[in-house]
């Protein structure tokens, strides 16, 4: 399956009111200011987007808002991966029937399947739409771990187009760019090591700190796909900081917070998540000053 998304995809926020309620107008606007500042694709109801807390309802409350306001404008990559291989093959057919372009899919959290178990997962999934899949891979939330051997094998299926590695490893990476077709793509989903990715050979990367600073992120990641080292290099150096306090707290609590207090979003979060604390606050604020994306 022909499948061409690179560059930067915004793991987007899920906006939402102080009591908890899902904010669709700032969500909206989200949206659009993403497709003014230059993203590539929006992520939606990912990991940023809270999806552990949202309900089936709320999910494709979502998935349907990103579709018919981006209106073909940019794509819309919908999380629809659960622990429950039933209940994911349900929420792909539905974002696939909502317009969704793509399909993100978490390995499978708490039960710890065998590589075998993540193999036939993946596969009935991809097996029940037509939707491209984006598999997705981030041990330190889900325990179980996607090994390469088992990605390679997932890459056969013709509508398994990409894997998000939110390993952190980037000899991990390196492995996997050197197996996998060279039409599969391989997103970094980890913002500080997604320059090195990238130059590596890496397609895009799924980005939290997009949420932030969409134009500098997309801008970042064309210079480090084009092999542009030095500039690459010299940019990602002033995210650094950024980078870092973005997850110095449970995603998506340091990101909901910055874009509040650049006046983007209400300040709302869903239990168990709370607010972010208060020298967090302090160090962020004073990093989102420095980028000159508040005052």
């Amino acid at each position: 399956m022909s499948f061409s998304i690179t560059g930067s995809l915004v793991a987007l926020v899920t906006p939402m009111t102080e009591t908890g309620e899902l904010d669709m107008p700032a969500f909206e606007r989200l949206i659009d200011w993403h497709v003014a500042q230059g993203s590539n694709a929006l992520v939606v109801v990912g990991t940023s987007g809270e999806s552990p807390t949202v309900d089936v309802e709320e999910h494709l409350q979502l998935i349907e808002a990103a579709v018919v306001k981006a209106d073909g404008r940019i794509p819309i990559i919908a999380g629809t991966g659960a622990n429950s291989t039933a209940e994911a093959v349900e929420l792909t057919r539905e974002a696939e029937r909502l317009g969704a372009q793509a399909s993100l899919q978490v390995v499978p959290y708490y039960n710890k399947p065998t590589q075998e178990g993540l193999y036939h997962h993946f596969r009935a999934i991809a097996e029940s739409c037509g939707l491209p899949i984006i598999l997705y891979n981030v041990p330190g939330r889900t325990v179980a771990d996607l090994q390469e051997e088992t990605t390679v094998r997932l890459a056969e299926i013709s509508n398994i187009v990409g894997i998000k590695d939110a390993t952190g490893n980037i000899e991990r990476v390196q492995w996997l760019i050197r197996e996998l077709p060279d039409d599969f793509c391989v997103y970094s989903g980890d913002d500080a090591i997604a320059v090195a990715l990238m130059l590596l050979g890496g397609k895009g990367n799924i980005s939290v700190t997009a949420n932030v600073v969409p134009k500098t992120m997309a801008e970042l990641c064309k210079l480090a796909i084009e092999g542009r080292v030095p500039e690459a290099a010299a940019l990602n150096r002033w995210l650094l900081p950024l980078h870092r306090l973005m997850f110095s707290e449970p995603n998506p609590v340091p990101v909901k917070w910055a874009l509040w207090r650049m006046g983007l979003i209400g300040p709302g979060i869903r239990l168990p998540l709370v607010g972010l604390s208060e020298p967090r606050q302090k160090e962020l604020e004073s990093v989102l000053v420095s980028l000159g994306v508040c005052s």
